[in-house]
């Protein structure tokens, strides 16, 4: 074994490496990515839920009520509507998480909960408490729902003269979509989400570096196909290849896990037309910054592990802090896994879903500008 042999070795690889400026950028990027995303993304302690209130009894006492929950910080009003069926429609198309519905005798409960603020569970009264108000909840999130129930007994010191009996809750939580509390409903519609953006961003991401490596590129100079035309051609059958794996997972999340589709299929293939257009040109643009299949694919786990840690695949949205929230928005993921949630299990349409839809269709559209634009008809 000759040492000097090996030693040269190495130092042509130090050099390579150093040359090589995208899998340098890798090298220090990833762990440094990981770690901030970890640490952002990974938050059990979930703060600042977005709720929204109806308070029937529009009185000092509801408001009083309000400002009360919201100061626990576990949840934040975003919204006030006039009737439970406006909330509910904000919830189901994911405006709000949840709805805190004070009745019209808030005040008659209120004053029941304190006359048996010592009563124990054989008194003869104690059944008849009503809670003081109800949750209503998004279900399909368990963690969220989890948070939601942990105010059910939420002690209420300033309206009480007196404390209340810990076995009788002050708030009823009503969970929806969800009843079950089972966590695969909500992983199964995310989960399509993720294994879309893993194959569809890998597939064409290396899709102008490996014709550039096979030779194929100079026959595709001397064609008079545009660079648009060729990036839109290079998409297009890999929208068949993304139609047959979501087939597949809500195929199998029905027959194992019993995770019916509530929604309208023509409203799911849909969203997820745009959704895998968006995947595919998200990887275009990667292949025309990649010099090798290495490098593509080393970009690709770049935009893959903030898909599924900031997306709200994993941990809830609402969990993250405001600047892992800006970056999630910047995802395809996090728009698809939110509207993919809402039709497959809340039965929302497209259309309301608005942001979500457009968001993906004009970064479908801006990407395919930028990937031509970057691809040039010439070998250097």
């Amino acid at each position: 074994m000759n040492l000097s042999r090996i030693f040269s070795i190495v130092k042509k690889e130090l050099l390579q490496l150093k040359r090589d400026k995208t899998t340098f950028a890798m090298v220090v990027m990833i762990p440094l990515v990981q770690l901030l995303l970890f640490g952002f993304a990974i938050n059990t302690q979930i703060r600042d839920i977005p709720i929204a209130v109806v308070d029937q009894s529009n009185s000092a006492l509801g408001r009083v009520l309000t400002q009360t929950v919201e100061a626990s910080q576990t949840v934040k009003v975003v919204a006030k509507y006039p009737n439970v069926s406006l909330a509910e429609k904000a919830m189901a198309q994911a405006k709000v998480r949840a709805v805190l519905v004070i009745p019209r005798d808030v005040a008659e409960r209120l004053s029941r909960h304190q006359a048996l603020g010592s009563a124990t569970p054989n008194s003869s009264n104690y059944q008849l408490v009503r809670p003081i108000g109800q949750w209503l909840v998004d279900g399909s999130d368990t963690m969220i729902t989890g948070a939601i129930k942990g105010l059910a007994n939420m002690p209420l010191g300033e309206l009480m003269k007196q404390p209340v009996n810990r076995q009788i809750n002050t708030f009823a939580v009503t969970p929806y979509y969800n009843p079950a509390q089972r966590s695969v409903v909500n992983i199964v519609p995310g989960l399509v989400g993720v294994i879309l953006t893993m194959t569809m961003v890998m597939f064409t991401s290396a899709a102008i570096v490996r014709e550039r490596e096979r030779g194929n590129l100079e026959m595709l100079i001397n064609t008079p196909i545009s660079s648009f035309e060729l990036m839109l051609a290079k998409i297009i059958p890999f929208i068949f290849i993304g139609a047959l794996q979501v087939t597949i997972i809500l195929s199998l999340g029905y027959l194992v896990f019993d995770v019916k589709v509530v929604g309208s299929l023509l409203q799911l293939a849909l969203i997820t037309l745009l959704f895998i257009s968006a995947s595919l040109v998200l990887g275009l643009i990667i292949s025309t910054i990649a010099k090798s299949q290495l490098q593509a694919m080393q970009l690709t786990v770049f935009v893959l592990l903030p898909s599924i840690l900031l997306s709200g695949f994993m941990f809830p949205y609402e969990g993250m802090p405001e600047v892992a929230q800006y970056i999630a928005e910047g995802l395809p993921a996090t728009h698809y896994i939110r509207a993919m949630r809402a039709i497959v299990l809340r039965d929302v349409e497209v259309s309301e879903m608005t942001y979500d839809a457009l968001w993906l269709m004009g970064f479908t559209l801006l990407g395919l500008i930028i990937a031509s634009l970057r691809f040039k008809k010439r070998l250097d």
